[in-house]
């Protein structure tokens, strides 16, 4: 291998408390990442990830992603507040460590608006791990198929196939037209709920899984006979995307391609789009799908021509996905509690007084027997967290002991706030959620903290966060 190569493997199986940024060109240019800031791709150490998903806490698992067992995503949140996803493989996924980071590298050099984009890697003993932008609104999957109070409309349906296409494209562009398992899973919908597609169906297949799942139903009939995967395969797999788009559900393309044939579009149409769209645009998309499924792979159209087939169709281009997609732009759109609202208003007098007329409850509803008062001194703070740690850990009370220092690192933050000490704050209610990653206080010191500190996209991400985790908690105690 040459010298790249060497000095890949050389930060891949390097010391393992080294965070190194590796040799990679930048691709933070105007031209590649579309202007959307994002650092170049970096090796994290292992440590900086397990913090940041809060030692890879069960809470943190982001289902929805669609990962085959026992692949695992993980939601988290960097030192700096950028929030991502991370997948961790299975220990033998990726045997050679070389391979991996080679491969992550690759993938990683691209950067587009389409695409929910790989920021770094990990590669540390037997760890494989890759990081991601986090998109915080969920799958296709979950808009198309589990829809909760509404079904998605024929205008952003159209913008997710265009979307798509246009991602596929600039991949293809930038030499990397292999897309594995392409399924509604992969495409996920960041804060403006604009549609992006996984970076992680870009890696070349490794020994966690083939590239199709085990429906051969809806595997491309070439991959069948040869077990590889082409760009045609690909376009393929582009086509069940379009049928389950036009009817609402997976119908597996054999059936749809009869329904075609016999000219029974009624029933491959979702019938919650009754209205939304026209005759020949429904022709259309369905003549698109059509030719994606062909039989023979060199009769399916390619990624631009896709682009140019998708584009007139494109419905109520002015209106924002979120309105499209029935999902309130901010957090500052959700209802919020008492709590809520003071983090808004800044108020950490009213922050101060509902925090203490709960008492800081912990895990187990247990009001802790200081009053907010005495805790304000940072002597006493000290000698107090000692005194009920060193309890706790003579007595192999482990979880009272974490308990005990999320409570002190809770006071100690609105202490900090109070103080004008807004990044100690924001530190001390970071600890907090690594030792408790479901107290919604946390989150919500988070907030204050941040938007004190002038970080207003962050702190509306915190909040939210917040409000999200006191609003599962209201089943039961929700002061917890």
């Amino acid at each position: 291998m040459g010298s790249q190569g060497s000095k890949l493997g050389s930060c891949c199986l390097g010391s393992p408390n080294k965070t190194a940024v590796l040799e990679a060109p930048d691709v933070g240019n105007e031209e590649d990442d579309n202007g959307l800031g994002i650092t170049s791709f970096r090796e994290f150490a292992y440590e900086q990830l397990k913090n940041a998903t809060s030692g890879f806490a069960v809470e943190n698992i982001v289902s929805e992603h669609g990962e085959k067992a026992p692949n695992v995503v993980y939601k988290g949140k960097l030192e700096n507040q950028a929030r991502i996803v991370v997948k961790r493989f299975n220990r033998s996924a990726w045997p050679d460590a070389r391979q991996f980071l080679e491969e992550a590298r690759s993938v990683g050099q691209l950067r587009n608006q389409k695409l929910a984009n790989l920021l770094g890697c990990c590669c540390e003993s037997d760890e494989r791990l890759l990081v991601a932008e986090y998109m915080p609104n969920s799958t296709l999957a979950k808009h198309l198929f589990h829809w909760d109070t509404q079904p998605m409309k024929w205008a952003l349906r159209l913008r997710v196939v265009l979307n798509l296409a246009q991602a596929l494209e600039y991949c293809t562009s930038r030499g990397r037209s292999l897309y594995h398992d392409l399924n509604a899973y992969r495409i996920l919908f960041d804060g403006d709920c604009n549609p992006r597609l996984s970076c992680f169906g870009l890696m070349k297949n490794s020994r966690d899984g083939k590239s199709y799942s085990t429906n051969l139903a809806f595997t491309p009939p070439e991959y069948l006979r040869t077990g590889r995967i082409t760009p045609e395969s690909v376009i393929y797999s582009f086509g069940t995307l379009l049928l389950d788009l036009i009817s609402g559900k997976h119908i597996p393309p054999s059936h749809a391609l009869d329904l075609i044939r016999d000219r029974n579009l009624q029933m491959l149409t979702d019938s919650c789009l009754e209205g939304q769209f026209s005759n020949d645009d429904g022709t259309e998309l369905v003549r698109l799908a059509s030719r994606c499924l062909h039989y023979e792979p060199q009769e399916r159209p390619n990624t631009r021509s896709l682009i140019t087939a998708l584009t007139p169709l494109q419905k109520e281009t002015e209106v924002p996905s979120h309105v499209l997609l029935g999902i309130p732009h901010s957090a500052s759109s959700v209802p919020l509690s008492a709590l809520g609202e003071a983090c808004v208003r800044r108020d950490l007098t009213a922050i101060h007084e509902i925090l203490e007329s709960i008492g800081y409850k912990d895990d187990e509803g247990v009001a802790n027997e200081l009053s907010f008062q005495m805790w304000t001194d940072q002597m006493q703070q000290s000698l107090e967290s000692k005194k009920k740690g060193d309890s706790s850990f003579k007595q192999k009370d482990f979880k009272s002991c974490n308990r005990t220092i999320h409570a002190v690192l809770a006071r100690r933050s609105l202490s900090h706030l109070m103080s004008d000490m807004p990044q100690e704050a924001l530190e001390d209610a970071m600890q907090a959620q690594v030792i408790s990653p479901v107290w919604h206080i946390a989150s919500y010191l988070q907030a204050s903290a941040l938007f004190a500190l002038g970080m207003e996209n962050e702190a509306q991400e915190a909040l939210k966060e917040g409000t999200t985790l006191e609003k599962k908690r209201d089943g039961s105690d929700s002061t917890k």
